[in-house]
């Protein structure tokens, strides 16, 4: 008779093979919250994001300050910027842009100073992808200006001032120059402003190093007459440009040769159901991480057009409209990843989450539903 032995080993929990060990769930995004100052909000707030869930934590306020429209990230995720969108500053007809040291295994923010935006109503902000100069879009002034931006997160004052001329053919709206957003081409030697008073994408040399900014030449990509061109966003890929057009809603998509730094128009489309008869007008657009799809946001309609985007071509088809279950979506943003949308109801004073499906673009209300006074913006930066 053959006995079979079994022998027993003593295992160190130590040296568990690495799949009977348990992934550590991603820290939760940090989430800021441009607003206008009103009876429910004082500044900037903070959510924090469950990026497992799709959750969002109570907002709490990181800075008090006056409408602190539009904000931006500096690239080492430790400075935090802010337009305020007022009309006087320090006396002088100008609005106010704000530093902020940013601790991201905290979330808080501590003002660093503050400088003047060169003109009225300033109503975006971005920080170029070296982190030297912010750029900033005055709308009410139409005009624009870069500030160079100190190794301690401060900003000095504008380097670069340019004041916009001309107008277009709704006498209501373009009687004048409207900068309505400013941002880097992916190389990050160039600035384009999109001017909604001018039916223009202008287009300038940028040196971050100086904070200049000169004319390029050509100067401009112009948009059909009444089309109020509001902000820009790049394909991953860089070749293409989309452009939403406030006053027509309307998307126009720009093959972009970066070389040359020319933007040249493809296709114009609608972000509006053929059959809707009310007012409205768009605001925000992002590209989904992959490539695929493209977001605009209409208020008025009170919804996100989703459009899927032919790979070759860079243009665009309908997928869906997906209501943001509140008022005038000023603004939404795609959580980094693209599996979640956040969408902010300006009106509602709310904050909607959604999900990305990641084969068709669509996107699914979860019920998570976020209530902050008057939002217009959100930026995610990655805790510690």
């Amino acid at each position: 008779m053959r006995i079979s032995r079994l022998f027993f080993f003593p295992v160190a929990v130590g040296l568990l093979p690495p799949a009977m060990s348990m992934p550590a769930a991603p820290a939760p995004l940090l989430v800021y919250i441009g607003t206008y100052s009103g009876p429910h909000s004082k500044g900037i707030y903070l959510s924090r994001f469950d990026r497992e869930t799709g959750k969002l934590s109570a907002p709490e306020l990181a800075a008090e300050t006056k409408s602190p429209s539009f904000l931006a990230v500096h690239p080492n995720r430790r400075f935090l910027y802010a337009v305020g969108e007022i009309d006087t500053f320090e006396g002088k007809k100008a609005g106010a842009v704000s530093a902020f040291s940013l601790d991201p295994s905290t979330g808080k923010l501590a003002l660093l100073n503050q400088q003047s935006s060169g003109g009225p109503g300033p109503c975006h902000v971005a920080v170029d992808r070296s982190g030297k100069c912010v750029l900033v879009a005055n709308y009410g002034g139409g005009s624009i200006a870069a500030l160079p931006v100190a190794p301690d997160g401060r900003l000095s004052a504008a380097s670069a001032f340019i004041q916009h001329q001309g107008s277009s053919v709704n006498r209501q709206r373009q009687e004048g120059p409207h900068a309505h957003f400013m941002t880097t081409d992916p190389a990050n030697r160039l600035a384009l402003v999109c001017d909604l008073g001018l039916d223009q994408v202008l287009v300038y040399q940028l040196d971050p190093a100086r904070g200049s900014l000169t004319p390029h030449n050509p100067p401009a990509a112009a948009l059909e007459p009444g089309s109020g061109p509001r902000h820009l966003a790049f394909h991953p890929g860089g070749r293409f440009a989309y452009v939403i057009n406030e006053m027509k809603s309307t998307i126009t998509v720009f093959s972009f040769d970066s070389r040359r730094g020319v933007l040249s128009p493809l296709q114009t489309i609608s972000t509006l159901p053929e059959d809707f008869k009310g007012s409205s007008s768009c605001a925000e657009i992002e590209i989904h991480p992959s490539g695929k799809f493209v977001y605009g946001s209409n208020r008025g309609h009170d919804s996100l057009a989703v459009f899927a985007v032919d790979a070759k071509k860079g243009t665009l088809s309908l997928v869906e409209h997906q209501s943001t279950q509140g008022k005038t979506p000023r603004h939404f943003a795609l959580v980094p990843g693209g599996k979640w949308l956040l969408a902010e109801n300006q009106d509602s004073d709310s904050i909607v989450v959604f999900g990305v499906d990641a084969k068709s673009g669509k996107l699914t209300p979860t019920g998570q539903k976020l209530e902050v006074g008057r939002p217009v913006c959100v930026q995610f930066v990655a805790g510690d």
